[in-house]
């Protein structure tokens, strides 16, 4: 399987985010998107899973289910945490299941892969930030998809919370799976390719290992 962008662009607000852009990443591999403040890592993420519009350009799932959308076959993880309050750890990540087609799911070894199963039913509004981060990861671990798309993933984990996540996404790579990481912070994945968004809009930017 492998993630395509070619002569990528997207305009926000009248003017260019970013444009010109291109980068191929295949199973096994890991992308990681850096740059400044409003260099477009979040709206290079939305754009890839159908939240923002593809201005000129194309992106294209070579290998994957032909019908099915990139959307379809991809996890969104973003700056929000979108859980229910009222739900408890439990019933937020059963609703999830159930939302993304897998209503069945055993949903325990995701919430023990987090570490949040002792805390499995309590109300999510009694979460601690790094909680809900971690609660909103078990949704990657439920619903199997080969694309992961991470904004930020290391947000308001503390150093164990980041270990933990740093392996499970090399498990997930080593399981033949994509990610795509816009990160201010290092990731510790061995052979990431490294997309810089700082100069992409008008310039060509192409991702490099």
């Amino acid at each position: 399987m492998r993630l395509c962008a070619v002569d990528l662009a997207c305009h926000r607000g009248g003017r260019d985010v970013f444009s010109g852009l291109g980068f191929a990443v295949a199973s096994g591999e890991a992308l990681t998107i850096t740059g400044r403040n409003g260099a477009g890592k979040s709206s290079l993420l939305r754009t890839i899973i159908g939240l923002a519009r593809i201005a000129h350009g194309r992106i294209e799932l070579e290998g994957g289910d032909p019908e099915l959308t990139v959307a379809e076959q991809a996890h969104y993880l973003g700056h929000q945490d979108a859980l229910k309050p009222s739900l408890s750890v439990r019933e937020n990540l059963s609703f999830w299941a159930g939302f993304l087609g897998a209503g069945h799911a055993d949903i325990h070894p995701a919430l023990d892969a987090v570490g949040l199963h002792e805390l499995a039913d309590l109300p999510a509004a009694y979460l601690s930030a790094g909680q809900r981060r971690r609660l909103s990861i078990a949704r990657l671990l439920t619903v199997k998809r080969p694309l992961w798309l991470l904004d930020e993933p290391t947000s308001t984990l503390d150093s164990s919370a980041q270990e933990r996540l740093t392996g499970l996404m090399r498990a997930h790579l080593g399981d033949g799976g994509l990610i795509l990481a816009a990160t201010h912070s290092p990731l510790d994945l061995a052979g990431a390719k490294a997309l810089q968004l700082d100069s992409v809009a008008p310039a060509t930017a192409e991702a490099t290992q």
